[in-house]
């Protein structure tokens, strides 16, 4: 007994041995970074910590530098210039998808977001084709936004000045433009059947960002079987996808070819008219987890970034008073907010990215992947190896930003006040893998921001509250913002 004991723990020692030797080598070709743990690498470190040492590590090591997730390597970029260089300049050899494990179990190789080649070409082709053909940036979409706001403005109103947690009302009411856009239909936003898919969309977005999430991407093959409360997750996204099925059937036996009323449509028309072609992927289940894809990403982001920019208004209210005074005199009170007026509304135009900016919602893009054996930066990096750029290091650049580290709406304004983008501004990644949902982000975070701030003056829940908008805005990669506010209806006229 104990020779096998003894015989088994060489065996291990050996393994760990060469695994380390292996990883050694590799390292070697790669760009140089933090040394990697035996089996663990720098899984420690996580998405979260990986990002707040990206400044120092960056410093230590240069702009592209490596750490280890397990065994595989991923190569980090920093820095808008280096983004721009891999991202824009060679998108071809960056531009593909790199491994998400916990995407790939959901999607399981299907839908938008973590396929490469055809499929991915097909898939987001029709998704922008068809957000386009169904107002994204027209009037038809504008109205769909507007109407959904009404709503959002009824319920603010039935609090009648009272504590309201922001979030639940904007969750519901964002998550109705997805429900729209695919299925042609809006939800109550007190439907029991919504609110649990929403539950179950933010258990699985909750878990990806958390230490389980990330180390399950960094093994999947153990964490796959283990026992634990990840595999619930995986269980209730099931839920999900089979009400997505059920949406899909119920399009299918109520289709109109000629007029068409969602993506849903869209796509069974598309499925139709290829269904002969050996090459098409307008497959149900490409439909079902591209529905998935847009429905989680979709829905988080957009709330997430209207509810920090009321927590901005609560912390700035002579920044509030501002844009209530431009909506007053660009829009009135007669009418809703469009998004005609955004090029005339410079000072609230710049507010609502610098919002953007200072949030760093998104501050690691999902992973990048090469295409080919690539000369990036004096390093060879070799094709399939996974790459994670840092947006927030563009976002937060102090080379690039007055003041990156305050709330400044002068970032994006000219010295005559007048609104001006700016390069560095990259939010929703750049390149070929650019966010396709950007436009209707950008449509929706508009017209909510600047119709709930025509119609309410946004107060603190209480007059001695106090926000550190620097250490709120990190709450959205660990369990969430959750504040009170209270919305007191306003005329055109009261603040002025």
């Amino acid at each position: 007994m104990e020779v096998l004991t003894l015989l088994l723990s060489l065996l291990i020692l050996l393994s760990i041995v060469l695994m380390s030797w292996r990883r050694h080598k590799k390292r070697l070709d790669l760009p140089p970074g933090p040394v990697p743990l035996p089996l663990l690498g720098n899984v420690l470190q996580g998405n979260t910590k990986l990002y707040e040492s990206h400044r120092k590590l960056s410093k230590q090591y240069g702009p592209v530098f490596t750490i280890w997730m397990g065994s595989t390597p991923a190569v980090v970029l920093c820095g808008y210039e280096v983004l721009k260089d891999a991202l824009i300049i060679h998108s071809h050899q960056f531009g593909a998808r790199g491994s998400m494990p916990v995407t790939e179990r959901l999607s399981k190789g299907y839908g938008i977001i973590g396929v490469n080649g055809e499929r991915w070409k097909q898939m987001r082709r029709f998704v922008l084709t068809t957000l386009r053909n169904f107002g994204m940036g027209k009037r038809s979409m504008e109205e769909k936004i507007q109407e959904e706001v009404q709503h959002l403005v009824q319920a603010v109103e039935q609090t009648g000045g009272e504590l309201l947690d922001p979030l639940d009302l904007l969750e519901r009411s964002v998550n109705n433009i997805i429900n729209f856009t695919v299925f042609g239909r809006r939800w109550d936003y007190e439907d029991k059947q919504c609110l649990k898919y929403l539950n179950i969309t933010n258990s699985l977005i909750g878990f990806i960002r958390s230490p389980l999430g990330v180390t399950y991407a960094a093994f999947p093959r153990i964490m796959r079987y283990l026992p634990g409360p990840h595999q619930k997750i995986f269980q209730d996204s099931e839920v999900l996808t089979s009400f997505f099925h059920e949406q899909i059937r119920f399009h299918w036996n109520t289709l109109d070819s000629d007029s068409p009323r969602d993506l849903i449509d869209c796509f069974l028309i598309k499925s139709n008219e290829e269904k002969d072609l050996n090459e098409s992927e307008f497959c149900t289940e490409n439909l079902v987890h591209s529905i998935q894809n847009l429905y989680v990403a979709g829905t988080e982001t957009t709330t997430n970034t209207l509810q920090f920019g009321l927590l901005v208004m609560l912390k700035y209210p002579h920044i509030q008073a501002k844009v209530q005074m431009e909506i007053d005199k660009i829009v009135g009170s007669d009418r809703l907010p469009g998004l005609a007026d955004r090029a005339q509304m410079h000072y609230t135009n710049a507010v609502i990215h610098e919002i953007q900016r200072f949030l760093d919602l998104v501050p690691m893009a999902l992973p990048h992947m090469l295409t080919e054996d690539t000369v990036f930066r004096g390093f060879n990096i070799p094709k399939g190896t996974t790459v994670i750029p840092i947006l927030g290091s563009a976002l937060w650049d102090p080379a690039l930003w007055k003041t990156p580290e305050e709330f400044n709406p002068g970032h994006f304004l000219d010295e005559k006040g007048q609104f001006c983008s700016r390069a560095a501004f990259i939010p929703f990644s750049a390149g070929k893998r650019i966010c396709p949902g950007e436009g209707l982000a950008r449509m929706e975070i508009f017209l909510f921001f600047t119709t709930l701030l025509q119609k309410f003056a946004i107060r603190p829940a209480s007059p001695t509250d106090t926000f550190n908008l620097g250490i709120l805005r990190r709450a959205f990669r660990k369990k969430g913002l959750f504040y009170q506010m209270r919305a007191i209806p306003r005329t055109c006229t009261e603040e002025n």
